[in-house]
């Protein structure tokens, strides 16, 4: 470990949290939108899947052409918190749909230059033994994604900018923090040459594309629960009291969402770091995987009884996010580890696009009992991949 590593973590964790507030800050304001450019409900979804969409096309453009393998990663985060926090706030200006979805698409491709950047400086920091950092910094990202809930829940008797703005003010900065108090990692270079072939070497080393494939299964979830969890919570705890206030639905989502998924990242870190990385991420993908199938089976019942299920669903199905991106970095060459990590996420946002779609397409026929288990399917299919995964572990992680 790397002197001065614990309080890199710190700078780039709080630049993280700050910055992924931007992901869901019109999410939480959506029916504001919907009002003021009178939407339809067919066009609600894209608020949400716009982000991801952008963040795809950021992802590839990135590791496509190796940014993150070519140019100091300090910099690419700064820039690219900056430019998102502008975006977020040019939102209060959007008088038309078209240019608020343009918007919240560039937001996206923004943080593509964030979230798999932080996760490549965190590698420099942290050479061996990395699960607890990265756990740590999943927490963060998983903080900052549920932060525009916690700013509805106190402001939401004032104006629907406040989380606009005070979102953007975060991500500015985010990108202060970490371009005048963060330093870079010592014995660091951002030497690396251009080459197309970066991308073909990521797609042929077997353990990297294994690690891939299970990441992939987990995103299948993970954004599609972060989206629509809030909204399940909304239904089914009307459904049981009508008089259920807007402020405790916005407190449940943020501890299902932040404060459950915050626990999950660093006790996955700490115990993959004992266990190994594929048999946490097994761990989480089951547990995650049964919470799907049985969550919609407490729809309109006891609201203490959805939220035991909801919170240990947000602790599992966040746990493992981490250590895809650990066994990437560990398993990948030190020449694309940065092209790799940003490949990995490019397809796995991508995917998260289908089942955020899916969801409330699903929800009409089969309704809130059922829908969640469509996503159960993902972590399914993940698990098969990491324990194919195992034989390869020990032979890169020391």
């Amino acid at each position: 470990m790397k002197r001065g590593s614990w309080r890199a973590l710190l700078w780039i964790g709080l630049a993280v949290l700050f910055s992924l507030s931007l992901w869901f800050s019109a999410s939480v304001i959506a029916f504001e939108f919907i009002q003021m450019w009178n939407l339809s409900s067919h066009l609600e979804v894209w608020l949400s899947t716009a982000v991801p969409m952008g963040f795809v096309l950021g992802a590839l453009v990135s590791s496509y052409f190796g940014l993150a393998d070519r140019y100091n990663p300090r910099k690419i985060f700064a820039i690219s918190a900056l430019l998102g926090a502008i975006l977020n706030a040019l939102l209060l200006l959007a008088g038309h749909f078209s240019i608020g979805l343009l918007l919240r698409i560039l937001n996206g491709v923004t943080l593509a230059g964030v979230y798999p950047i932080a996760v490549k400086m965190l590698s420099q920091w942290f050479p061996k033994r990395r699960g607890l950092a990265i756990g740590i910094l999943i927490a963060a990202l998983t903080l900052g994604s549920s932060l525009p809930h916690v700013v509805m829940m106190f402001f939401s008797s004032l104006n629907w900018k406040v989380v606009i703005i005070i979102t953007s003010v975060l991500a500015g900065l985010a990108a202060a923090i970490v371009y005048w108090v963060l330093e870079d990692a010592p014995g660091t270079s951002n030497k690396s040459s251009f080459s197309f072939k970066l991308i073909k070497k990521v797609v042929k080393n077997k353990p990297v594309m294994l690690a891939n494939y299970g990441y992939f299964g987990h995103m299948w979830e993970l954004y599609a629960m972060w989206t629509w969890l809030p909204a399940f919570l909304a239904a089914s705890f009307i459904s049981y009291s009508p008089e259920t206030s807007y402020w405790f639905i916005a407190l449940a989502s943020f501890l299902s969402i932040g404060i459950a998924g915050g626990i999950g990242c660093v006790l996955g870190g700490v115990i993959s770091d004992k266990v190994g990385r594929s048999n946490l991420t097994i761990y989480s993908m089951v547990i995650s995987a049964t919470c799907a199938v049985l969550i919609g089976l407490t729809y309109g019942h006891f609201i203490w009884l959805t939220l035991i299920l909801s919170f240990i669903w947000g602790m599992s199905v966040i746990s493992d996010s981490a250590q895809f991106s650990a066994a990437v970095s560990e398993v990948a060459e030190v020449e694309y580890v940065g092209t790799a990590l940003t490949f990995q996420m490019c397809i796995g946002f991508l995917i998260t696009i289908f089942s955020i779609n899916l969801i409330p397409l699903i929800q009409r026929y089969v309704g809130w009992e059922w829908v969640f288990a469509l996503l159960a399917i993902g972590p399914i299919l993940g698990i098969l991949s990491m324990v194919k995964y195992k034989q390869y572990e020990f032979k890169h992680v020391k």
